[in-house]
């Protein structure tokens, strides 16, 4: 009788069995990416703050000019800040369109997002490019060198996040089938968002607030223009 042989090798196009898909356990109740990048976020808070903070205590005691008042656009300013914000807009759609699985328009709100980012940084350059033909350099005056720290790091993050969305859009571009995921997307996001709160608080701080000091009584004398304001309503 002739043996039968009962085992055979596997067909040559049968697909390969992937382990199913599952969320990661986490005690926190978030995935580990997403809680390093919050301990990041964090830290960078302080580091950030620490700029704030410095600009603010020599806010003012510059012996030499130009000063804030001199120098400072604040309309060409609040263009550009209305660009970052219109930005985080467009990365929440981008975001919204992962977790849906929408490729097409992940590609298409990435893009968007990268655009109007690059279009603050012009405006950035621009600005910088105008306080440099004005006489104000890096080591001007006490204004000068805290106003370049604190607005330069914040651009070097926009530029990092640039490049950060810049990969994951070719990622997706080239791999149509559900890649990047939507937690990738998603942390990308927290980070955008952050660099976006961020230039609030320095657009309101150094813009707003510090922009019209003309002096090295600058400081003394918007705080007692504050103080009679309240006064008014004491």
């Amino acid at each position: 009788m002739a043996h039968v042989d009962t085992t055979h090798a596997p067909a040559e196009h049968e697909p390969a069995a992937h382990p199913p898909a599952h969320e990661e356990e986490t005690t926190t109740g978030i995935s580990h990416r997403k809680l390093l990048m919050w301990v990041f976020l964090g830290s960078d808070c302080l580091f950030f703050g620490s700029l704030i903070a410095t600009y603010m205590v020599y806010r003012g005691q510059s012996i030499v000019g130009p000063y804030p008042a001199d120098i400072i656009d604040v309309p060409i300013t609040t263009i550009s800040t209305f660009v970052l914000l219109m930005s985080s807009f467009a990365m929440v759609m981008a975001v919204a369109a992962a977790r849906n699985g929408n490729q097409k328009r992940l590609i298409q709100w990435l893009i968007c997002t990268i655009i109007l980012g690059g279009g603050f940084i012009g405006f950035q350059v621009y600005e910088f490019n105008l306080f440099r033909v004005e006489g104000l350099r890096y080591e001007t005056n006490l204004f000068s060198s805290t106003f370049f720290t604190l607005t330069g790091f914040h651009g070097a993050h926009v530029t990092l996040g640039l490049f950060w969305l810049l990969c994951l859009t070719i990622i997706a571009w080239r791999n149509p089938a559900g890649r990047p995921s939507g937690e990738d997307v998603d942390i990308a996001g927290l980070y955008w968002h952050f660099v976006d709160i961020v230039w609030i608080v320095i657009f309101t701080l150094l813009y707003l607030i510090g922009g019209f000091d003309a002096g090295p009584d600058a400081g003394h004398a918007a705080t007692q223009g504050w103080q009679w304001i309240t006064g008014i309503f004491a």
